[in-house]
């Protein structure tokens, strides 16, 4: 088994080890607006650098924050399908730096 990066936590306690974009769907899917309303997302490490979240909005829908205090960003949206914000967090996750992890090397020819 690989190195764990980063986790996705809920408010009822459930945890999932780099969460693929099918288990980020299905962990918001589970919100709820009583006692399940938001997921984080954020790296294993003691002060994390960057983290995303997503919660139940009272009147519909969700807000995703996204932050990175490496690259200066800080976004707040909101969105209604799951789909789309599973995808976009992932991909989002995907250009974030992690522990442990070989930095990407571009060489120019």
């Amino acid at each position: 088994m690989g190195a764990q990066h980063y986790g996705a936590d809920s408010e009822n306690g459930d945890r999932i080890d780099d969460p693929s974009e099918d288990a980020l769907f299905i962990m918001i899917s589970d919100l709820n607006d009583s006692d399940n309303t938001f997921v984080v997302v954020q790296p294993y490490e003691d002060d994390p650098v960057w983290f995303a979240s997503v919660a139940v909005l009272d009147e519909g829908g969700y807000e995703i924050v996204r932050r990175d205090t490496t690259r200066n960003e800080h976004e707040v949206t909101t969105a209604t399908s799951i789909t789309d914000i599973a995808r976009e967090l992932t991909i989002w996750m995907a250009a974030r730096a992690f522990p442990g992890r070989p930095t990407r090397q571009v060489r120019e020819f």
